[in-house]
């Protein structure tokens, strides 16, 4: 009887033991993204070279561009072109620009930005050294194409910079690296008031190229994006490339395992025309569009203002300089002079505008925001450009041409950021080519009004729409980006 009455008692203790020691659960593992890293690894060491090393990129590029604006007048000399056709070479320049922009944008997307930049910069480096050795108007044309469809891809520079960047330092450096464009423009300026009138145009585009050729040496610094590592499932390459840049900057790495989603489809132009997408796409490619139209028109139009100034009587001859090889009879009477020594001083005041106006910029878009920033600059530009209308004195069209480049570079500089902060990773650089292209339209149309349909009238009007329009455009932009992390996906994006 007694173990009977035991027996029971004994399985009741071991069933209470068992309910009251729950099992041991397996410890979850830590885990961290790419953005998390960006974050915490901060902005030290390898920031401020890859800063330095995107920022020469900057120069070359700007060298390239502006080269046009100063040969220009030397060459309607030497082969005596017609306005049109003196328009036409920047055109053909920006076409190939529009072209391989959204073909690099599209590749970059799916391929990688690094193996684009490079392929984009080698190409550029070439076309441009063989331009110096052009036999012909149509040779020069073409050979400048070229190098318009290689500078198309020069654009995942500031892809790489954005997806390198901290989220409180984009809207600051991505502004302060403007200023390698600055000091591009200003070096071609002063090499071009030297060498023209001495060796020639033809030193003038070899020396161009150097930089480019240079900067190719570079490339075994910049690594591959760590977001688009994550995005084609390759996290142990972001892995590298993060605890490379961890152990530069000096900075403790996270721990645990690095995740993302891994996303198979990429770079797919039907994206930026998704729901979610598609009042943003078409309203940054209406702004890209004005203010490329703006921006070119402006340093295109100052450019014909001083050549028609010297070459039409408005100058004392003395102040006229005769191209090297070209003989005064082959100079028509007011379409064949090239600058005078101020005409080189009025572009380099005029191209120091762009940099005038960054530090309100800086202040804008990081406490206004990006939208309004934009509406404000592209508004004022619109109110400079009636303004330059009315100009009458030399120095007047100086201060008005400043301050336009000032307002309008403002304008490039924040739709830039904007551009390549909006889109997430899967089609950041096809977001930025497609903004591009509509840029290279207006930039194609420039040079027709401002050197073939050359009135201040029209001009003005035109311009005074086109950036009214932007600003509105600007203002009602559906998503503000000031402040907000980049996206893998658009997963994360109402």
């Amino acid at each position: 009887m007694e173990a009977k009455r035991t027996e029971p008692v004994t399985i009741i203790s071991l069933r209470e033991l068992n309910l009251g020691t729950p099992e041991p659960q397996p410890k979850e593992s830590k885990t961290f993204t790419v953005e998390d890293t960006v974050e915490t690894i901060g902005f030290r060491r390898f920031h401020i070279a890859l800063f330095l090393i995107m920022g020469g990129m900057g120069v070359a590029e700007a060298m390239e561009i502006t080269l046009i604006a100063v040969v220009s007048p030397v060459i309607r000399c030497e082969w005596q072109l017609e306005n049109g056709q003196g328009a036409l070479v920047t055109t053909m320049v920006f076409f190939g620009y529009m072209a391989f922009s959204i073909l690099f944008g599209l590749l970059a997307d799916r391929y990688g930005r690094w193996k684009i930049l490079l392929i984009s910069f080698l190409w550029g480096a070439y076309f441009s050294l063989l331009t110096s050795f052009s036999p012909s108007y149509i040779w020069f044309v073409f050979l400048r194409t070229m190098v318009g469809c290689g500078v198309s891809g020069h654009a995942q520079e500031l892809i790489i910079k954005t997806e390198f960047l901290p989220t409180k330092y984009r809207g600051y450096m991505l502004l302060l690296s403007q200023v390698f464009w600055l000091a591009g423009s200003l070096l071609i300026i002063d090499l071009a008031s030297v060498v023209i009138p001495t060796i020639g145009w033809h030193w003038l585009t070899c020396i161009t190229s150097i930089p480019g050729i240079i900067l190719i040496m570079a490339f075994m610094f910049i690594p591959e994006s760590a977001w688009f590592s994550v995005s084609t499932g390759n996290t142990q390459a972001a892995l590298v490339t993060l605890e490379r840049i961890a152990k530069m900057n000096r900075s403790v790495m996270l721990e645990g395992k690095l995740v993302e989603p891994i996303l198979e489809k990429r770079g797919r132009f039907t994206d930026l025309l998704d729901a979610k997408y598609l009042q943003t796409t078409l309203q940054i490619w209406v702004i890209w569009l004005g203010i490329s139209f703006a921006y070119y028109g402006v340093i295109l139009a100052s450019a014909e203002l001083l050549e028609r100034d010297l070459a039409c009587g408005l100058r004392s001859e003395s102040e006229a300089v005769v191209t090297v090889g070209v003989s005064e009879e082959s100079q028509s009477p007011c379409h064949c002079q090239v600058f005078a020594p101020s005409d080189y001083q009025t572009m380099i005041i005029s191209t120091i505008g762009e940099i005038a106006l960054n530090p309100l910029t800086i202040l804008g878009i990081n406490f206004l925001g990006r939208r309004l920033s934009l509406s404000i600059t592209a508004g004022c530009t619109a109110l400079f450009v009636l303004l330059l209308n009315i100009c009458t004195s030399s120095a007047g069209l100086i201060g008005f041409l400043f301050m336009l480049r000032a307002l309008v570079a403002s304008s490039f500089n924040t739709i830039y950021i904007y551009t390549a902060e909006v889109y997430p990773t899967t089609m950041r650089s096809l977001g930025m080519g497609t903004g591009g292209s509509p840029c290279r339209i207006g930039a194609m149309v420039a040079p027709f009004i401002s050197q073939v349909l050359m009135s201040a009238s029209f001009l003005g009007a035109l311009s005074f729409l086109i950036c009214v329009v932007c600003a509105i455009s600007a203002f009602t932009l559906p998503i503000e980006t000031k402040g907000r992390a980049l996206q893998v996906s658009d997963a994360g994006l109402s």
